[in-house]
């Protein structure tokens, strides 16, 4: 029995059904599925075609979120009137002069794009080279090719893609609201509009123009689509290992976001969600933000096409690297250069001031807080190259001098430039603390200070458990623990760095930590982690007044320390207010 030859049935048995080739236009409907799942992705396919075209300016419109009409007009190289029924049938491009399926320089190259949009929706596709007496159009419609017609048109490409997935009304049902839609759209064209500073970029929405740029750098261009807010944090970004580059932005560590929509990556100009990416920017960002919350970043890999691999998915938006570990330690060690930058020379965050009236004093203002005898902390020691100036800030100094403490918690200081600058102590020291402890532990080993007593300390059996099978790595940074009995353990010695820390409340943190971390989270992560509970542990807490030598040697040591803008858990350490801050607080502009 040939392959694919019916069955002869058996008595009793209802014959299998023979193999048969699809109609075209079902396999058409099929395949578009693959490639248009919804309006976002007519647009990307849309906007890359123009890209690919040598177009200089791109102007894109939507209405009810794509699913009614996507508009695409670009002032590229056009098509010819004999080429337009190869353009909307399957497999057929000019992006692929042979048959290289490796050195690929544009962005589409598969030839489904435009055949699939045609199956999809109702399709017109006006085209007219530069020199052309006129523009041609060619219709499709839920698959149907119509013949192709003289049309007006200025050079360039206008495809107009209306009444979406109206051949296929159940696929219809899947997609959401026109306004979700138009949101997933947008966030295709600002990737694009990224990815291509250099064009001239418009978009609009239901008649709303949500951005019309001109051609632009890289840092106009991601400070135009980010917004202000972003813009004023970003930190310029680049790395090169061997033949790979890494060039873009990324937005300071006190700056979040609670998804990952606000993470924009490029590889060769290709927009693209990279697991290797995303991972990178992911580890280098840990230590220094909050749990559940996401950086910002705008970045741009380049590198050989032959050691690249983007025939992999339809979309085109995953891609396969020759060497993975190589380009994720490239993002790694660039993303963690620029965030080791002390509070110094990090942006700061500012307060977002909003106030329609101006506010009501509450309670009685507190008198001056003197300091009082404690010596100043090792930890808070300035360094001694920079002595500590009290009189007047410096300009030298940009968290400038301190001049009060309220509340027992935060520090006001003044810098040279007019800002005034507050300063969460007990976050800012525990930065400090936890940079020490680190320092230590990747140079020598994190230094033991043993207790002139022992201390022990009650737990639960499974918290006792989780100690001692870290007890060789707590050893190494400084905490030196052992059984006492059945339900107790024997701390002998505390990390130096950590000052009089009390042991009961730090190996509890410790234990709930072992316990969150988890046995499948890498070593490193695990030890940084205890490292900054050990770093909180050994801080300067709320409630403990500052002498004016103590605040303005913390100030000095936060401009020294890398990543000093953000505490151990991700929160900011400091903020700023301008005099214009100020002046717009007491409506004074």
């Amino acid at each position: 029995m040939g392959f694919g030859a019916p069955r002869t049935a058996i008595e009793g048995e209802v014959p299998l059904p023979a193999i048969r080739v699809l109609p075209e236009t079902i396999a058409n409907r099929i395949a578009a599925g693959e490639v248009i799942e919804r309006p976002a992705a007519a647009v990307k396919e849309l906007v890359e075609n123009a890209l690919d075209a040598g177009a200089k300016r791109i102007s894109v419109a939507l209405t009810d979120g794509g699913i009614a009409a996507i508009e695409v007009i670009d002032d590229g190289h056009g098509i010819a009137a004999a080429d337009l029924p190869l353009a909307i049938a399957r497999h057929a491009t000019s992006k692929l002069p042979g048959d290289d399926l490796v050195r690929i320089t544009t962005l589409g190259f598969r030839g489904e794009a435009l055949p699939s949009i045609g199956a999809a929706a109702r399709l017109a596709l006006t085209s007219r080279p530069p020199g052309a007496a006129h523009a041609n159009t060619i219709r499709v419609e839920g698959g149907r090719v119509f013949p192709v017609q003289p049309a007006a048109g200025p050079a360039g490409t206008r495809v107009l893609a209306t009444d979406f997935f109206f051949a296929t009304p159940a696929r219809r049902k899947f997609l959401k609201h026109p306004r979700t839609e138009a949101d997933h759209a947008e966030a295709a064209a600002r990737r694009l509009a990224l990815a291509a500073p250099a064009i001239a970029f418009r978009l609009v929405s239901d008649g709303r123009t949500l951005f019309d740029l001109p051609g632009q750098d890289p840092l106009a261009r991601t400070a135009a689509l980010l917004g202000p807010e972003v813009a004023a944090a970003l930190l310029p970004v680049t790395a090169e290992r061997g033949p790979l580059r890494l060039t873009g932005f990324a937005a300071a560590a006190s700056l979040t976001r609670a998804t990952t929509a606000w993470q924009f990556l490029t590889v060769n100009g290709r927009p693209v969600a990279d697991p290797v990416l995303q991972a990178g920017v992911r580890v280098a960002f840990r230590p220094v933000i909050a749990d559940g919350r996401k950086p910002i970043v705008a970045l741009h890999l380049s590198l050989p096409l032959e050691l690249l691999d983007v025939n992999v998915h339809p979309a085109k938006t995953e891609l396969r690297f020759r060497d993975p570990a190589a380009v994720r330690a490239l993002v790694i060690g660039a993303l963690t250069r620029v965030l080791g930058a002390s509070a110094a020379a990090m942006p700061p965050p500012r307060l977002t001031l909003s106030f329609s009236r101006a506010p009501t004093p509450r309670g009685t203002p507190r008198g001056p807080l003197a300091g009082f005898a404690e010596p100043v902390l090792p930890l808070l020691a300035p360094p001694a190259a920079r002595p500590v100036e009290t009189s007047a800030p410096d300009p030298a100094h940009p968290l400038g001098a301190g001049v009060a403490q309220v509340f027992g918690t935060y520090i006001i200081a003044v810098t040279a430039e007019d800002e005034l600058v507050l300063v969460d102590q007990h976050a800012a020291h525990e930065r400090l603390t936890h940079e020490t402890l680190r320092a230590q532990h990747l140079e020598t080993g994190v230094r033991p200070q043993p207790l002139l007593l022992p201390a022990v300390v009650d737990l639960a059996p499974a918290d006792i458990a989780r100690l001692l099978a870290a007890a060789p790595d707590l050893e190494r940074l400084g905490l030196l623990l052992e059984p006492f009995g059945p339900g107790a353990v024997l701390v002998r010695a505390l990390p130096a760095a950590l000052g009089p820390a009390e042991p009961a409340p730090l190996v509890r943190d410790l234990a709930d930590e072992l316990a969150d971390i988890g046995e499948g989270t890498a070593l490193a992560e695990r030890l940084d982690r205890v490292l900054a509970r050990l770093a909180c542990h050994g801080s300067i807490r709320a409630g403990r007044r500052l002498s004016q030598a103590e605040m303005d040697a913390l100030l000095r040591r936060m401009e020294a320390t890398p990543r000093a803008a953000t505490c151990s858990h991700g929160r900011p350490t400091f903020l700023k207010l301008s005099r214009s801050d100020l002046e717009r607080l007491f409506f004074r502009r």
